[in-house]
């Protein structure tokens, strides 16, 4: 299985988290960022996920905010 994960900069020690969890769990975790608690535009990666889930790419998605 294969997840596209995403969070804005409130969400990413979550994400961090979820991420390892899963890793952790043998899942396939693409990460779209962000990268750190820095503040960015969460909609870039929200619509990459979203992209990705909807092409088929991932088999599932989680955004944290």
């Amino acid at each position: 299985m294969k997840i596209a994960i995403g969070a804005d900069h409130g969400g990413f020690e979550t994400k961090e988290l979820v991420k390892d969890l899963l890793k952790r769990r043998g899942v396939e975790v693409e990460d779209f960022g962000c990268q750190s608690a820095d503040s960015v535009d969460y909609p870039d990666f929200a619509r990459e996920v979203a992209a990705r889930v909807s092409h088929g790419m991932a088999e599932e998605g989680i955004l944290v905010c």
